[in-house]
């Protein structure tokens, strides 16, 4: 494989550098995920003692309306952004049912 930093002859430099921009955010993108995923951990064991449900639909609809509205700001289409949350919200419910029946 090439060097990170070297554009191979075959791909033009401009390219090569929105690749790299590119892999640069996907790792913040995944840093973020992480920290995020560390907050709904300690929201799933609090609503666990609390003996509260995993799934919260009025929470979730008010953040489906406020990243629509972000996704719109930001020039995204708002359709992405209710379906990227979405499959956050399910993947953070499974934990949250782990955590409940002690899985995790």
């Amino acid at each position: 494989m090439a060097s990170r930093d070297a554009p191979t002859p075959d791909i033009p430099p401009e390219l090569a550098e929105y690749r790299r921009s590119i892999d640069n955010i996907d790792s913040a993108l995944i840093h973020l995920l992480a920290e995020r995923f560390k907050c709904t951990r300690k929201v799933g064991e609090l609503k666990a003692r609390l003996d509260l449900p995993p799934a919260d639909p009025a929470r979730e609809a008010q953040q489906v309306a406020r990243l629509r509205a972000l996704a719109i700001s930001a020039d995204l289409a708002p359709e992405f952004a209710e379906t990227f949350l979405n499959f956050l919200v399910k993947e953070v419910i499974r934990h949250h049912e782990g955590i409940r029946s002690g899985r995790a």
